[in-house]
């Protein structure tokens, strides 16, 4: 059989890294016979891809319309790292012998990706790719995804501070006759978040009409537009609801303020900074639901998800600092290696802490959750028969979560 078990390791908890960090890792083979093998060959690569299928009107041989499925994809490239761990392209066939061997690996993420993001059409994908190069024979891959983070921290644009204000107003024709207005105000007293964050809402209903409002409905929504460049130009887009509160009645004759919490859960934050091929934002839609057969009330604004969030007037820095990995709260996935199987000098030593607590004494570390729209399938055209993904082919990117996040400025 040869190869029994191939495990890829890498060096903080949750596998996640900003951009322009270096990621560490290592690969442990198990063989229970002697393996021959040209070299042990690890990439690292970093790509954007979209992709769905659409109806094309063609004519048959009789000038009939038929119509077929296409398939329309769009890829983007971010970088690609390679070299060999083990022996070369180039070289003798080399036996490692039966047992557990490990190799260390290295890579340093360039300073400007966008963020790690899966979605139904497409995604921005990390991944690290170690194979045994065997001569004459299929290579066997074991593949692992990981995630990045484009730090956006809200402090630094001052458009985030700006407060959100909806107003909808409507009246209600019976026969020939005009109701009075049915006004819905809704405020948010600022415009960016991040998750673990809630946005506090305050909605005032004024219902002079005779219509009954039978509740308010805040959705906050992914905005995604997805693009394709091959064999054809193409643009989707999709709306995903992200959370949902709601609030209500209001009968006619009425008035009434409430105060609700729609909680940001992990999610990736706004605009695929260096993505030319998927397009993220975030908005918040409004629906107030009216009996009867009217026409409902709908109103929406933009809202900015961030990796740092708002704090107090006089912690804001003169220019965005180089964010530093996370700091995982129990002992890293990447355990300790003696310097004689490979790990170094000292094994691996954790991530240092984010350098935000310095820029803002108020601000709590992040925690790391995996995103709110669950795992995918990792394997993509680039993967053989013979690749193994660690994680059993699916990945969640993990986002920075704030437990406990400082209040909001007033």
């Amino acid at each position: 059989m040869g190869l029994k078990e191939a495990t890829i390791y890498l060096d903080n908890q949750f596998n996640t890294y900003y951009a322009g960090q270096t990621v560490n890792g290592r690969i442990e083979y198990v063989f229970d016979s002697p393996k021959k093998v040209r070299g042990i060959h690890v990439k690292f690569k970093g790509e954007a891809h979209t992709e769905w299928s659409e109806s094309k009107e063609e004519t048959d041989t009789e000038g009939k319309p038929i119509s077929t499925d296409q398939m329309i994809t769009g890829n983007e490239e971010y970088f690609t790292i390679q070299y060999y761990l083990l022996g070369s392209n180039t070289g003798n066939e080399i036996e490692i012998p039966a047992g557990k061997h490990v190799y260390n690996f290295t890579c340093a993420l360039p300073p400007v990706l966008p963020s790690s993001f899966e979605g139904q059409f497409g995604y921005v994908r990390y991944t690290v790719k170690v194979t045994l190069d065997r001569p004459w024979k299929f290579d066997q891959e074991t593949k692992m995804a990981f995630t990045v983070i484009n730090a956006l921290d809200l402090n630094l644009n001052p458009s985030y501070k700006e407060p959100i204000h909806m107003q909808m107003e409507k009246t209600f024709c019976c026969f020939c006759c005009v109701s009075a207005p049915l006004t819905v105000d809704v405020y948010a007293p600022v415009s960016g978040y991040c998750p673990g964050q809630s946005i506090p809402l305050t909605v005032h209903v004024e219902n002079k009409s005779n219509v009954q409002l039978h509740l308010v409905k805040v959705m906050l929504r992914k905005v995604i537009t997805y693009r394709a460049t091959t064999p054809t130009s193409s643009t989707k887009k999709s709306k995903e609801l992200v959370h949902t509160v709601q609030e209500g009645p209001a009968p006619a004759g009425t008035s009434k303020q409430w105060t609700i919490n729609l909680e940001v859960p992990p999610v990736p934050p706004s605009n695929l900074v260096n993505c030319s091929i998927i397009d993220l934002d975030y908005d918040l839609k409004v629906e107030c639901v009216v009996s009867g057969l009217h026409m409902n009330l709908r109103d929406k604004k933009y809202v900015t998800i961030g990796t740092v969030p708002l704090v107090s007037a006089g912690a804001t820095p003169s220019a965005p600092a180089a964010p530093s990995p996370p700091t995982p709260s129990q002992p890293a996935v990447l355990p300790t290696v003696p310097a004689e199987e490979g790990g170094g000098a000292g094994g691996w030593v954790a991530p240092a802490a984010p350098p935000y607590q310095a820029l803002y004494p108020t601000l709590s570390e992040p925690v790391y959750r995996a995103g709110a729209e669950g795992a995918r399938r990792v394997q993509d055209r680039g993967d053989g028969d013979h690749t193994r993904v660690v994680g059993h082919s699916y990945f969640a990117p993990y986002y920075p979560t704030y437990a406990q996040p400082p209040p909001l400025p007033q």
